[in-house]
C-alpha cells in the first residue's frame, strides 16, 4: 500500500511535524499524516480512519445526527474497499445498504436482518470482487467532519453517501438483485 505524502501545500509553504497530511489510498481525502489504528479489512490511512471515528462519535453522542449513522457506516466501507473475502463481502453487503436505504428509502433499522439473509444466502459461494470505476471520490469522511450543527451534518452524509453511490454505477444491477431479491424474500434464509 502506498500513501501519497504532502511535502508541500503551494498556499501555505511546506508541511512539516503534526500538520502533514497524505491521500487516503482508500478514499483519496486528503488527511493527518498519523501513526494510528486501522481497520482490519477496510483499508484505509490512520488519519482517515480517526476522522471516521470522530464522525462516528459525534452520531453516537447526539441523537439528531443518528438518524444517518448506517450511511456513514455504508459509505465509509465502499470507499475502502479491500479484495480479500471479507472485504468483497464488506464491499457487497454496505453496497446493498447504501441501496436499499438510496433508492428504496429503507430505514436503517431493516439493513442488518436483510444483510444476516444476504450473508447466509452466499455463505458458500463467496462475493465477486465490486471495483468502483474511480480512485477519489467527490465527497469524503472529511466532508462530514466537523458538521456544526446535527441538520448540516445529516445533509453531509446524505451527499457523501449518494455521491459514493454513483461512484459505483457500474455495479448497481448486481447490488440491485441482490437487494431485491433479499428484500422480496428474507425468509427464505437456509438453516445456519
Amino acid at each position: 500500500m502506498h500513501l501519497l505524502r504532502v511535502d508541500r501545500n503551494p498556499m501555505m509553504g511546506p508541511v512539516t511535524g503534526p500538520s502533514a497530511t497524505i491521500a487516503c489510498f482508500g478514499c483519496g481525502a486528503v488527511v493527518p499524516d498519523i501513526d494510528g489504528p486501522t481497520h482490519a479489512y477496510i483499508p484505509s490511512a490512520p488519519g482517515c480512519w480517526q476522522l471516521f471515528g470522530e464522525v462516528l462519535a459525534a452520531e453516537f453522542s447526539d441523537p439528531a445526527r443518528w438518524p444517518v449513522h448506517q450511511l456513514t457506516v455504508d459509505t465509509y466501507a465502499v470507499q475502502h474497499p479491500s479484495t480479500d473475502r471479507r472485504g468483497r463481502q464488506s464491499v457487497a453487503l454496505h453496497l446493498m445498504g447504501l441501496c436499499l436505504q438510496l433508492e428504496h428509502d429503507l430505514p436503517a433499522r431493516g439493513i442488518p436482518p436483510l444483510r444476516a439473509a444476504h450473508l447466509a444466502r452466499h455463505r458458500d459461494g463467496g462475493f465477486p470482487e465490486l471495483v468502483p470505476h474511480l480512485v477519489g471520490y467527490p465527497h469524503t469522511v472529511t466532508d462530514v467532519v466537523g458538521a456544526a450543527c446535527p441538520y448540516t451534518h445529516r445533509a453531509r452524509v446524505r451527499r457523501w453517501a449518494e455521491s459514493t453511490w454513483e461512484a459505483w454505477g457500474p455495479h448497481h444491477g448486481q447490488v440491485r438483485e441482490w437487494a431485491l431479491r433479499d428484500l422480496r424474500a428474507p425468509a427464505d434464509v437456509p438453516d445456519p
